[in-house]
């Protein structure tokens, strides 16, 4: 092999490498769901937890997000913000939220403020399903002595004694666990982070919104108390995922 057949051949072949890690950030990875599991304690009380859907008019996404959360079989969901970015999908979004077979709890991010969707809609459809949409208020799950907490946007001025054994806390900027004040948290749930959506090895997210901190994805040990950071279902910018997989969580506690 000659000198310029070789540089052509290692030339071909980075480009034919290019060309696959697009082919499954910008088609493969957006949509290959996975299951994580998180196991706090070995008990029976078991959830799951979902994030940042920007739902965007793909039915077919959706609807195996719902399907693997029905057939998963959770006691209740959790969802941690940003359902849409437009708020001309939200309907359609709802109408996915509603079919789901377990009381879902969720609570706003920022596209839900930004959009403009109307909460009145949200509240309706959440409570469908045996949940409720916390906007900086919460619930107590009596059988569980369990409150499930919602912050939104007056934050940590909004939280109020406990109201049961056992919190959980939805929140959708990660960072702000370690602002919270009193008593820990016995999960704080986020997401907006998205992973980053791209995720190089050795090296981690290329880039983060603000709000993240060091909490990129995974669990961590925070001042408010433990803290899963879930990668989100959906997209937001840039429709692409590398090395950083859409995401639920099967909490077990």
């Amino acid at each position: 092999m000659s000198r310029m057949t070789r540089r052509n051949f290692i030339r071909l072949g980075v480009l034919a490498a290019s060309g696959a890690i697009g082919v499954d950030a910008a088609v493969i990875e957006p949509e290959r769901l996975r299951v994580t599991n998180l196991i706090l304690t070995p008990g029976q009380l078991r959830f799951i937890h979902f994030t940042d859907f920007h739902y965007k008019g793909d039915d077919d996404y959706a609807a195996e997000v719902v399907q693997t959360i029905n057939a998963l079989k959770p006691e209740f969901v959790c969802f941690t913000g940003d359902l849409v970015e437009d708020k001309r999908f939200a309907s359609a979004a709802l109408a996915f939220v509603r079919q789901m077979e377990a009381p879902v709890y969720g609570s706003p991010g920022n596209h839900d403020y930004w959009c403009g969707a109307e909460f009145a809609d949200y509240e309706e459809a959440f409570a469908s399903t045996g949940g409720g949409w916390l906007v900086d208020r919460s619930v107590v799950v009596a059988p569980r002595d369990l409150e499930i907490v919602g912050m939104a946007k007056k934050g940590i001025h909004a939280l109020k004694p406990a109201q049961a054994g056992r919190r959980i806390l939805l929140l959708h900027y990660p960072e702000m666990a370690d602002h919270l004040k009193g008593p820990r948290f016995d999960l704080i749930l986020s997401g907006h982070s998205h992973g980053g959506q791209v995720r190089l090895p050795f090296y981690g997210a290329l880039k983060l919104p603000y709000g993240v901190g060091r909490y990129d994805m995974g669990y961590f040990e925070s001042v408010g108390g433990p803290l899963y950071v879930n990668v989100g279902i959906g997209t937001y910018h840039l429709p692409v995922r590398f090395n950083c997989r859409p995401e639920l969580t099967v909490v077990t506690m």
